[in-house]
C-alpha cells in the first residue's frame, strides 16, 4: 500500500509533468503561428528593435499595472478584507497560468485557491470569480459602446457566416432544453446566489468602486500598453481608434478558448489594426510588441511566484 507521503509526491510529479506539458504546449503553438507568418514576423521584429525605448517604457509601467489593477477588481468581489502583497501576487502568478489553459482557466484556478485559501468557501470563491467576471465584460461593452460614436466608421460589423448562425441556433436550443431539466434548478440556485452577492457588494460603496474601478483600469491600462507600442513603432492611428481596436479585438478573442488568446488575440489584433490601415509589417510590429510586455517578458516571473505561492500554501 503506498505511504500518505508517497502519494502526496506521486501527485506533486504529475501536476509537475502536467506543467511541463502545457508549457511545452504553448511554446509550440507560437513557435506554429510564427512559422505560418515568419516574413510578416521577421519584419515586424525589425521594427520593434528600433522602436522607441520611452514608449516602450510606458507600455512595460502600464503592463505591470494591469496586476494592481486586476488585484483591485478582485478586492471589489469580495466582502471580506484581503492580504495586499499576497492579492497581488496570485494576480501576478494568475496571468503567467492563464497562458498555460484556454478560457481563463488558468488564471479562474489560481484565484479560486487563493480565495478559499483566505477562507472564503468554495461557493462563495467561484461567486467572486463570476462576478468579477461579468463586471470586467461589461466595463469593455460600455467602453466599446462610450468610443465607437468617437472614432464612426473603423468599427464594421463583420459578414456573419451560416455556420456561426447555426452554432448560435445550437447554442439557444441548448439553454431551452437546460430550462426543463433538474440542472435548471442547480443553475438556479447558483445565480441567485451570485446576484445575492452582487447585491451586497453594491450595497458597500468601497467595494463597489474597487470593482468597477478596477475593471475599468484593468482594460485601460492594456489598451495603454497597445496604444504606446503603437507609438513606439510609429503607426499613424490616433490612440482612441488603437484602444476601440483593442477592446473589440480582445472581446472577440475571448470567444475562442485559446490559452491566454494565444493566436486568437493575435489574429484578431492584427486583423483590426489592418482593417484600419495599417501594413502588415506594421501591425505584425504592434501586436509583437503588445505580447512581449503583456506575456512573454513576464511568463517566467510569473511561473516562479506560482511556484513560491504554492509551495508556501497560499494557493
Amino acid at each position: 500500500m503506498t505511504s500518505p507521503a508517497g502519494l502526496t509526491a506521486s501527485l506533486g510529479r504529475r501536476r509537475a509533468y502536467w506543467h511541463a506539458a502545457g508549457c511545452l504546449a504553448v511554446l509550440c503553438g507560437a513557435l506554429y503561428v510564427v512559422r505560418r507568418h515568419w516574413p510578416a514576423v521577421e519584419s515586424g521584429a525589425g521594427r520593434l528593435a528600433v522602436a522607441d525605448h520611452g514608449w516602450l517604457l510606458t507600455g512595460a509601467v502600464a503592463a505591470a499595472g494591469t496586476w494592481a489593477a486586476s488585484a483591485l477588481a478582485q478586492q471589489g468581489a469580495v466582502m471580506g478584507r484581503l492580504p495586499g502583497p499576497r492579492l497581488l501576487a496570485a494576480q501576478f502568478a494568475a496571468s503567467a497560468a492563464n497562458h498555460l489553459l484556454p478560457a481563463g482557466i488558468g488564471a479562474g484556478a489560481v484565484n479560486l485557491r487563493f480565495l478559499m485559501r483566505c477562507g472564503l468557501p468554495a461557493g462563495r470563491a467561484a461567486g467572486a470569480l463570476a462576478v468579477k467576471t461579468a463586471t470586467s465584460a461589461a466595463v469593455r461593452l460600455a467602453l466599446i459602446a462610450l468610443l465607437a460614436p468617437a472614432c464612426p466608421g473603423l468599427l464594421r460589423l463583420p459578414r456573419v457566416p451560416p455556420v456561426a448562425v447555426a452554432a448560435a441556433c445550437g447554442l439557444a436550443l441548448l439553454l431551452v432544453l437546460l430550462l426543463v431539466t433538474p440542472w435548471w434548478s442547480r443553475c438556479r440556485r447558483a445565480l441567485a446566489a451570485v446576484l445575492a452577492d452582487i447585491r451586497a457588494l453594491h450595497a458597500r460603496p468601497a467595494r463597489a468602486a474597487a470593482l468597477w474601478g478596477g475593471s475599468l483600469a484593468f482594460a485601460a491600462l492594456h489598451a495603454l500598453v497597445l496604444v504606446a507600442v503603437t507609438r513606439a513603432v510609429g503607426l499613424p492611428l490616433a490612440p482612441l481608434q488603437v484602444a476601440l481596436l483593442y477592446l473589440a479585438a480582445s472581446s472577440a478573442a475571448a470567444l475562442l478558448p485559446t490559452p491566454g488568446g494565444l493566436g486568437s488575440l493575435d489574429a484578431a489584433l492584427a486583423l483590426a489594426l489592418g482593417a484600419a490601415g495599417t501594413p502588415g509589417a506594421g501591425a505584425a510590429s504592434a501586436v509583437l510588441g503588445y505580447r512581449l510586455l503583456t506575456v512573454w517578458l513576464p511568463l517566467l516571473p510569473g511561473l516562479l511566484v506560482l511556484g513560491v505561492l504554492v509551495r508556501r500554501k497560499a494557493l
